[in-house]
């Protein structure tokens, strides 16, 4: 990240499209649908947090919707993303299924929507409905997740839309260096999530000694590191202290050595899917 820059959680990156997303949103895998749901997005927003990200996939598209609409915030204020789903691929398949996404979410519009996984055989059909979604307005931005570089080599082969977002597990125990120079090549936002690494890499020694450094906590630490290399981040969880304590990540700098060290931590790891098995 250019040392003039600054952000804070108002701060949003732009997209190859001319849309822009918030540097800092709330994921929502794996929190409950129905009041849990509502009540998170509710404190994010109530926080500061102008980003929710969901999908079909975590049965909670509703009641995010239900949750911004309670806001009372103007919809153009709240970025909200959407993902298809593996069984809905192929081109009338995703047609209908952004479409319902669309209605679930009851905002008029999905500000972004991803291919979710990249399905082999079905991927190249859906990324033309994703072109179409997009050209009805049922979509402003559309994307990709858990693309790797010959995921988006073919894609860049057999398609003028460039994708305005690949969205991949990120952290830096798994520092996909390549793969983020290939987006800022190519002009595609990275967004990581698991930024956190879903705890399991939070008392690492030497992001512990950091942390110490900067007196901040490990998981403010990831974030930060995350924004320094301009990738977008989705925190997740359900706790209000939580949900407060990652949005504190704007009144620090981590410096170029400890960067460097951070970036260092790399060993490969994932806490969830390898989409490297994906052909």
């Amino acid at each position: 990240m250019p040392q003039a820059m600054q952000l804070d959680i108002g701060t949003r990156f732009a997209l190859n499209d001319g849309n822009r997303i918030p540097v800092l949103g709330l994921g929502v895998f794996e929190v409950p649908s129905g009041r849990v749901a509502q009540d998170t997005v509710s404190t994010a927003l109530a926080e500061g947090y102008r980003h929710v990200d969901t999908a079909k996939y975590y049965r909670n598209e509703k009641d995010v919707g239900m949750a911004i609409r309670a806001s009372g915030l103007p919809r153009a204020d709240v970025f909200v993303t959407s993902k298809l789903w593996n069984d809905d691929h192929g081109t009338e398949r995703a047609l209908g299924a952004g479409r319902k996404s669309c209605r679930q979410l009851g905002l008029g519009h999905i500000d972004l929507y991803l291919i979710h996984w990249p399905v082999a055989g079905l991927r190249g059909k859906s990324w033309d409905a994703l072109v179409r979604l997009r050209e009805e307005g049922v979509a402003r931005s559309i994307g990709v997740s858990n693309y790797r570089v010959p995921h988006l080599e073919e894609l860049l082969a057999s398609s003028s839309t460039v994708p305005a977002v690949n969205q991949v597990e990120f952290h830096p125990f798994l520092y996909q260096k390549e793969l983020l120079r290939f987006c800022q090549r190519h002009g595609i936002q990275l967004e990581a999530y698991a930024p956190l690494t879903k705890g399991e890499r939070l008392r690492d020694p030497k992001l512990i000694e950091i942390a110490a450094k900067v007196g901040r906590t490990p998981a403010q630490v990831l974030l930060r590191w995350a924004l320094q290399h301009e990738v977008v981040v989705i925190p997740r969880s359900v706790r209000p202290e939580r949900i407060r304590e990652n949005r504190q990540i704007f009144d620090f700098h981590i410096s170029s050595k400890e960067m460097d060290a951070l970036d260092r931590l790399d060993e490969g790891f994932r806490t969830d899917w390898n989409p490297d098995k994906e052909p």
